[in-house]
């Protein structure tokens, strides 16, 4: 079709026709190829306009690599926080912080994780031995004992 605009950069009979090519959707680090993709490319910006048929195809596998991805880190946390013997409540108090049903709902896909919180699951899925320090860290005695040599120093100044 001749004499497209690109929407894009504004270049006129810019829009080249293709079929037949292969994209690749990520989402988190996960990929999905998704085949016989026809639209619009622009000559000069390389802006891309998918036909219709193509686009509907596009969104429905993004879509789908979503919810594949959201079930399987559901699955993950699911599987870990067992594998640590942890209630979820003993799970949200020791590593997240969050609301008491924050593990639920991430368990059940309908919350994604904060990122940091997952690749700590997936720490101490790879190391459980660390669970022990995690547990330390959260009793805060390290931090008290840090205070109170911070509070004698402090005494010690106004002492002398």
């Amino acid at each position: 079709m001749n004499g497209k605009q690109c929407f894009s950069c504004g270049t006129h009979d810019g829009l080249q026709h293709f079929e037949g090519r292969s994209f690749t959707i990520d989402f988190k680090k996960m990929t999905r190829q998704i085949g016989d993709i026809s639209g619009y490319e622009c000559r000069v910006c390389g802006e891309i306009e998918f036909d219709d048929g193509s686009a509907e195809r596009y969104s429905e596998a993004s879509d789908q690599l979503l919810i594949d991805c959201h079930q399987l880190m559901a699955s993950e946390m699911k599987r870990i926080r067992r594998k640590l013997k942890l209630s979820q409540k003993e799970a949200v108090k020791l590593l997240s912080g969050g609301g008491h049903n924050a593990f639920s709902r991430y368990e059940r896909a309908e919350l994604a994780p904060p990122q940091p919180l997952f690749m700590l699951m997936r720490l101490l899925d790879r190391h459980p031995h660390l669970l022990d320090d995690v547990q330390a860290l959260c009793e805060g005695a390290d931090l008290r004992h840090l205070l109170t040599s911070l509070d004698q120093e402090r005494q010690a100044a106004l002492a002398s």
